[in-house]
């Protein structure tokens, strides 16, 4: 297992990620991870299964993709490339979504028959962890892109989250199959002519709820509907804590249950999911929120780490040719 960080990208960078790749090197021992970053941000020592790659720049994340040929001794780059040089499995970064999806198209290509491919996040709710994609990588999809994204929803999810025969819903304005746009009512016709577990049309509302395992959005409903549901969370939880410290009686009522607000807390953290895999891409290339700390980075090796293992990509690829016959 050879995993590549990108220790340079994302808001906590180097040394949030750098703490995350070491954690997971403990805990992963016969795992090898390399460290890709500048040399003065490299730790005087490292464990036996870790070892560092140089690179000369870094792709800001609010940096146009227009720059990513010319920034070739990037941090990204560099970490993606050893995938195609065959000296890594996969790679993971907290750093620009725009650059990592650029750069794994250019590097590593998409899988024969997918037209484009998505971003799936796992979900906090009601019901566990539960799969949303596309969460960014395509603003406008067609159809048969959206009955993509159900396919390898569907088996990210019997692969990552153990499911035996997962319950694929599709977003829209409303449970009716005539609710939603064009794209949406034809992309309903075809994930239910599919032969997976279609469950039918589900609303915003349900997001949280989790009737479902897989759930299919294109690239800019479900980066809104991601953000939104991250904002609300940490605005209630503010707005408890401001109500909460009003007085002191409320404070005593407070210390008994915080032990169940810290459990709450802990199931809404993206952290504990990792990171969000680029699905469609001839490699494993794990994209994670940008200000993840050591513990996102921690999950996000050890989902790489899955994805790899379960041998993700021939799996994707064998699907599409079965699809294709």
């Amino acid at each position: 297992m050879r995993i590549a960080i990108d220790i340079m990208g994302g808001d906590k960078a180097p040394e949030e990620i750098v703490a995350g790749a070491l954690a997971a090197a403990q805990e992963y021992p016969n795992w090898h991870l390399t460290l890709v970053g500048q040399s003065e941000v490299f730790p005087a020592t490292l464990p036996a299964n870790v070892n560092t790659v140089l690179s000369a720049s870094v792709m800001a994340m609010d940096e146009s993709v227009e720059n990513l040929r010319s920034k070739k001794d990037s941090s990204i780059w560099i970490a993606t490339k050893l995938i195609k040089d065959n000296l890594a499995d996969a790679v993971v970064s907290a750093g620009s979504t725009a650059a990592q999806m650029a750069t794994a198209l250019l590097l590593l290509g998409r899988v024969p028959g997918i037209t484009r491919p998505a971003i799936a996040t796992t979900m906090p709710t009601m019901m566990g962890g539960k799969i949303m994609l596309d969460v960014g990588a395509n603003n406008e999809c067609t159809p048969e892109m959206l009955l993509q994204f159900a396919q390898m929803g569907d088996l990210y999810s019997r692969m990552v989250m153990k499911v035996a025969n997962p319950q694929i819903a599709l977003l829209s304005n409303g449970s009716e199959e005539c609710k939603g746009t064009e794209t949406i009512i034809a992309a309903h016709e075809l994930i239910k002519n599919s032969g997976l577990n279609f469950i039918g049309n589900r609303e915003g509302r349900d997001i949280n709820k989790g009737n479902y395992d897989v759930l299919v959005c294109d690239g800019f409903t479900g980066n809104v509907a991601l953000k939104t549901v991250e904002g609300t969370s940490s605005v209630i939880f503010s707005m408890m804590k401001e109500q909460l410290q009003k007085s002191a009686i409320r404070k005593m009522g407070t210390a008994m249950i915080l032990p169940g607000l810290k459990e709450l807390k802990a199931k809404l953290d993206y952290a504990e999911y990792g990171g969000a895999p680029l699905l469609g891409v001839g490699g494993v290339s794990i994209i994670c929120h940008g200000s993840s700390d050591r513990i996102a980075i921690k999950n996000a090796i050890r989902v790489a780490g899955t994805c790899v293992e379960g041998k993700f990509i021939d799996k994707i690829e064998a699907m599409m040719k079965q699809n294709a016959e």
